[in-house]
């Protein structure tokens, strides 16, 4: 017979998982690029903890590829996050790798650069900044099938999280096949683990961070991207929740709706928001509202 208590301890549990709390939390990326944003980035980072943020999300471009891809310019950056007092979650960006390999990045090996930026950014079990986050990483929940451990994953507030690899603009998949072939499949496994994880907890949100925008004009998907956003698609309706992706890449802050069915209509429990990128530095605060049982975000400007 299993004690009354347990029982009790389970049930709560489940209502933990179930329910979601308000909270805040902070987004940006595509910065810093120019001299100009390096020497205001600090001040962006302590207007951000001024803050009460569950954490803060980099959605990668940490750099300018004018910059070159060097180990002393990875740490650096890896010092300036250190700053933030909310835990910080960093995704890389096409700036940091994939576009290494061109001369103005001093012409590194981008598959190279990406073995650097996992030593340096995603080897640990935790959030960068300086309070605790436990993220759980893809190799550890597949065994090593996926080696990607930039793909990141936690809870908070009722809500799942999961960070991907998508590089803009074109997902690495012209210049290095075999690369995206094996990290698109580990992103749709990933993809698929996390809206599984949300169904399990009852979680009333999921949210899907990367760099790029997956779209072009006409809300076409990108070359690289047409998988991935079938994918998200498919989740997103079977999904009783509401669902955020946050991306930069393309420089312009937006929120809007727009992933479709199969009719062209918008998917109604789907927002996309882009955050703000050179030229222009800011962050983006995003409200998780609970609201009769649902879940919505509310993006705004940081400051």
């Amino acid at each position: 017979m299993v004690p009354i208590t347990l029982f009790a301890a389970l049930a709560l549990s489940t209502a933990l998982c179930a329910s979601a709390a308000d909270f805040e939390f902070g987004a940006l990326g595509d910065t810093p690029y120019s001299a100009d944003e390096e020497a205001r980035f600090p001040g962006l980072v302590a207007a951000m903890n001024r803050e009460a943020l569950a954490f803060v999300v980099h959605i990668g471009d940490f750099k300018t590829a004018l910059a070159p891809c060097s180990d002393a310019l990875y740490e650096q950056r890896r010092q300036w996050f250190a700053l933030s007092h909310h835990p910080f979650v960093l995704l890389p960006g096409d700036n940091e790798w994939t576009d290494c390999r061109r001369m103005l990045g001093s012409g590194y090996d981008p598959l190279e650069r990406m073995r650097r930026l996992r030593a340096v950014f995603f080897s640990g079990s935790s959030a960068l900044g300086q309070q605790p986050l436990a993220l759980v990483r893809q190799p550890a929940v597949t065994k090593g099938a996926h080696p990607f451990p930039e793909h990141a994953r936690w809870e908070h507030g009722g809500v799942v999280f999961l960070t991907l690899n998508a590089p803009g603009p074109d997902n690495n998949s012209r210049a290095y096949p075999e690369e995206y072939s094996r990290r698109l499949a580990a992103m749709l496994d990933w993809v698929a683990r996390g809206f599984r994880l949300a169904r399990s907890r009852n979680a009333k949100g999921v949210v899907i961070a990367m760099h790029a925008n997956p779209w072009a004009s006409g809300m076409r998907p990108r070359r690289g991207f047409g998988e991935l956003l079938a994918a998200i698609t498919r989740e997103t309706s079977s999904f009783g929740g509401a669902v955020l992706l946050l991306h930069g890449d393309t420089h312009h802050y937006r929120v809007d709706q727009p992933l479709r069915d199969a009719s062209g209509a918008p998917i109604a429990n789907f927002t996309r928001v882009e955050v703000f990128g050179y030229p222009a530095m800011n962050w983006v605060r995003v409200r998780v509202i609970e609201e009769n049982g649902r879940v919505r975000f509310d993006a705004t400007p940081g400051s």
